[in-house]
């Protein structure tokens, strides 16, 4: 028997019992269905993770802190930024020191900073993923004068002979708009001096500050470019030991060191191998990454316990595959008798069953990722009218779309389905093939 010969024969028992087929077919389509949407669901709340994460800090960014290390100093010194920088796949690195306003004084006229100032790598910024505002990002050739403000920082100049704290009251009017800061940071004029002993009769010197510009707003950034000034590292180290030496302050070791280092690794995988080195070294460190992994691993849970359910409804579909195909032999006992009398190879015969057997899983599957789609997209639809009624962040409460259908799902659950219904033909096939010609021709 030709395979085309096969096919037609193989398509034309399934229609000649158009009831029977349907509902079997129905069977695979439900099971389809419901393995396509219970991973689409799952893949939807993996993609609004992975939003969520990117919205709250840069997933290649490993922070490293001080203290607590049993091999190591548990300062993070020079000593300690060497290391780092020795680690692989490192992109950027910087140390962040943090200069405490008793120590310096950042004048506009009469107005004094009042806020954060941090000493870090100025060219390493753009790396990082910092925005101006206006101006612009600092690169190999600034000077040590160059500073950047934070996008709030014009609100931290204080006036200190006002009562109170004499700060900017930083309350909207009914308008909804925001008073103008006591100083201008993209116009006016800033200078630096190191504090002198309140028993002083010295004059401070006053440093011309150069400003480059105002660092966007980013909360996911570390240090936040808020209420801030950011000023190269080594000039704020400097500033400190002017500082220690005219207030006659011996520096220690625990005050020389860095708040913080910053790494920047080149992808998402090389952050696990930094964080372990990191900690062999004796460090405490901390990565976005780390909150990825733990959510990755509830994720496959979830998906798995989801693609489980689906995965139920496909296995009383093949019981039904088989269930169908056992009842045709039943029915076709004399026709196979007779292909067997007129020399039919058995391997035909059997062939022709997994032929059935193969179509209704391929319509059946084929029919379920059509309908997988109308739900997906429905499912969308009334998550985004979810979302804009009020109910902020979407049924998962992450956001976007709750059901995505890769297209590498299309095609296994298409060759899946067919699967199931070969592998369900196979017991019934195997029947016909031992059925006795003889027997089979008398069979009413």
């Amino acid at each position: 028997m030709k395979f085309r010969d096969m096919i037609a024969m193989s398509l034309s028992n399934l229609f000649h019992r158009r009831v029977r087929t349907v509902l079997t077919v129905m069977g695979v389509v439900i099971g389809t269905c419901a393995i396509i949407v219970m991973l689409s669901l799952g893949f939807g709340m993996r993609q609004s993770m992975e939003d969520m994460m990117k919205s709250m800090g840069d997933l290649t960014v490993v922070t490293v802190y001080g203290g607590g290390g049993s091999r190591g100093s548990g300062n993070l010194d020079d000593k300690a930024l060497k290391n780092m920088q020795k680690l692989p796949n490192v992109t950027a690195i910087t140390p962040v020191y943090y200069l405490d306003p008793s120590c310096v004084t950042v004048s506009c006229r009469k107005y004094q900073f009042s806020a954060m100032v941090y000493g870090v790598a100025m060219d390493t910024l753009k790396t990082f993923g910092f925005q101006a505002e206006s101006g612009n990002l600092p690169g190999s050739d600034f000077k040590k004068t160059d500073i950047l403000f934070g996008s709030e920082s014009g609100y931290d100049f204080m006036d200190p002979k006002r009562q109170n704290d004499g700060m900017m009251d930083r309350t909207p009017d009914k308008n909804g708009n925001m008073p103008k800061p006591f100083v201008d940071l993209e116009k006016d004029k800033f200078t630096l001096s190191v504090n002198l002993p309140e028993d002083s009769t010295a004059r401070k010197k006053d440093v011309k500050l150069n400003v480059l510009g105002v660092l966007a707003q980013d909360y996911s950034k570390n240090p936040n470019p808020s209420d801030c000034i950011f000023m190269d590292i080594d000039y704020a180290k400097e500033l400190k030991a002017k500082y220690n030496k005219l207030n006659n302050v011996k520096s220690s070791e625990s005050q020389d060191s860095y708040s913080q280092i910053v790494i920047k690794m080149d992808s998402i995988e090389a952050v696990p191998d930094a964080v372990q080195q990191i900690t062999d070294l004796g460090y405490q460190s901390y990565s976005m990454e780390s909150q990825r992994d733990a959510m990755e691993k509830q994720l496959r849970t979830i998906q798995m316990i989801l693609g489980g359910l689906g995965a139920i409804s496909l296995l009383v579909a093949a019981l039904g595959i088989t269930n169908t195909m056992v009842m045709s032999i039943y029915e076709r006992t004399r026709e196979i008798g007779i292909m067997k009398v007129l020399g039919c190879i058995v391997w035909n015969i059997r062939a022709m069953f997994l032929v059935e057997a193969g179509t209704i899983g391929f319509l059946g599957g084929a029919a379920g990722i059509g309908i997988s789609y109308g739900i997906s997209a429905l499912l969308n639809s009334l998550a985004a009218k979810a979302a804009t009624s009020g109910q902020e962040g979407g049924i998962f409460g992450m956001g976007g779309n709750i059901s995505i259908i890769p297209l590498w799902l299309v095609f296994a659950s298409l060759v899946f389905s067919t699967m199931v219904g070969l592998i369900s033909g196979i017991l019934p096939a195997n029947r016909a093939m031992k059925i006795s010609a003889l027997t089979a021709i008398k069979q009413e």
